[in-house]
């Protein structure tokens, strides 16, 4: 892999990111693309943008607004409130959105000549979007390279990982405070450590402090 170009599905969020500099470390060229699809914050877009430039790494965005004229959800619609109820998906899901995203990432790839596709899935910490877990990645993968007559390899490399984990290689690939301080999980827009109340902020500080009590660091 190492003498390969890879393309990172990338939105500046801490598992993007945290992706993006996994792809850094283990193949020779990289790029990101990152999908506008009318989310609640622009700042997610711009955040992706400068954290690309830091790096070093071309960023491409592709408009995707078409995702929101077909599926109502608290990500794209700023009067659905962010909600999680048992027995039901959380009114973050987006319908497709992982679907659409790696197609259209393999059809960016084979443009630019990137056989590998990377994005920051995972089973373990999924809140149980379906289009996260592995078998769908796998199945998909297949699908892609049949539809295409090439030979993709889509990798996950968050796929067992919990939010702990997550945090762990981050800093095993010395990103820990760059993660830390300059990705955006909040799903109420707020950098580094958000609201401190979404979900999504809630399971980011959980994985980190449970990553830093156990490394012994307050």
């Amino acid at each position: 892999m190492k003498n390969e170009k890879a393309l990172v599905v990338f939105s500046g969020g801490q598992d993007s990111t945290t992706c993006l500099f996994w792809a850094l470390e283990n193949f020779k060229e990289v790029e990101t693309v990152t999908f506008d699809y009318n989310q609640r914050h622009d700042l997610e877009i711009e955040v992706a943008q400068e954290i690309a430039k830091e790096l070093g790494v071309n960023n491409r965005v592709l408009d995707m607004s078409l995702i929101s004229q077909l599926s109502a959800n608290a990500l794209t619609r700023d009067d659905i409130e962010i909600e999680e109820k048992d027995g039901e998906l959380p009114s973050t899901f987006v319908e497709g959105r992982n679907h659409l995203f790696l197609s259209f990432a393999a059809v960016l790839g084979k443009q630019i000549g990137a056989k590998h596709i990377i994005t920051g899935v995972s089973e373990t910490d999924f809140s149980g979007y379906p289009d996260c877990r592995d078998g769908f990645i796998k199945s998909l993968n297949v699908t892609l390279n049949l539809s295409m007559d090439d030979q993709f390899v889509i990798h996950t490399p968050l796929m067992w990982r919990d939010k702990k984990e997550v945090w762990q290689l981050s800093d095993e690939l010395g990103a820990l405070d760059f993660v830390r301080e300059k990705t955006l999980t909040c799903y109420n827009g707020i950098m580094a450590n958000g609201c401190g109340e979404c979900p999504a902020c809630q399971l980011r500080r959980e994985g980190l402090e449970a990553y830093l009590t156990e490394k012994g660091v307050s």
